[in-house]
């Protein structure tokens, strides 16, 4: 039974090409969307195989070839082309896999100086106490709401800020 090399049967899935029409007439052609990674992976397993069975089969007929003192330079390139054809593949699926894994992991959690994860909408680091964001918060010394350093007047209760303590406190460092 006879094996059809693997650039013959990718060159008879290729369509021919086609005289493409003018540039003015040409609608925009959308993207395809990035196949699942668990395809991507089985396809790369797939060609691992693959792969690995053409360079035995290419290192047995290289060994043929001395041992019947005929080399064939011609069979030896097909073999070779083959090869570098399923390992450019096998690179593009690994990039393709590191596009795919990236656009579907979430960006890293925001993390304090010491280490511990920030949690959303807090003002201070739970694990040692730094104050986070732009502007250090205080507390108000009256109702004990949070206080941005900046401000003269807390938002709750409206009670006038003492700009020495907020000064004070969004330049101390809490002791790790």
């Amino acid at each position: 039974m006879a094996r059809m090399s693997f650039l013959s049967r990718r060159r008879s899935d290729a369509q021919p090409p086609e005289t493409p029409p003018p540039a003015e007439a040409a609608p925009a052609v959308p993207r395809r969307p990035l196949p699942p990674p668990s395809r991507l992976r089985r396809e790369r397993r797939t060609l691992l195989r693959v792969r690995e069975e053409r360079i035995r089969d290419l290192g047995g007929l290289v060994l043929e070839m001395y041992r019947r003192q005929g080399f064939r330079q011609d069979l030896v390139d097909e073999q070779s082309a083959e090869l570098v054809s399923i390992e450019d593949r096998l690179h593009e699926l690994d990039s393709l896999l590191a596009v795919a894994v990236n656009a579907r992991r979430a960006a890293p959690a925001a993390r304090c100086e010491c280490g511990a994860p920030i949690l959303w909408g807090s003002h201070f680091c739970a694990n040692c106490g730094r104050p986070h964001g732009e502007h250090p918060v205080v507390a108000c010394s009256t109702c004990g709401g949070a206080v941005p350093a900046g401000a003269k007047f807390c938002a709750a209760c409206g009670q006038a800020v003492d700009t020495e303590d907020a000064e004070a406190a969004a330049n101390v460092e809490p002791a790790p």
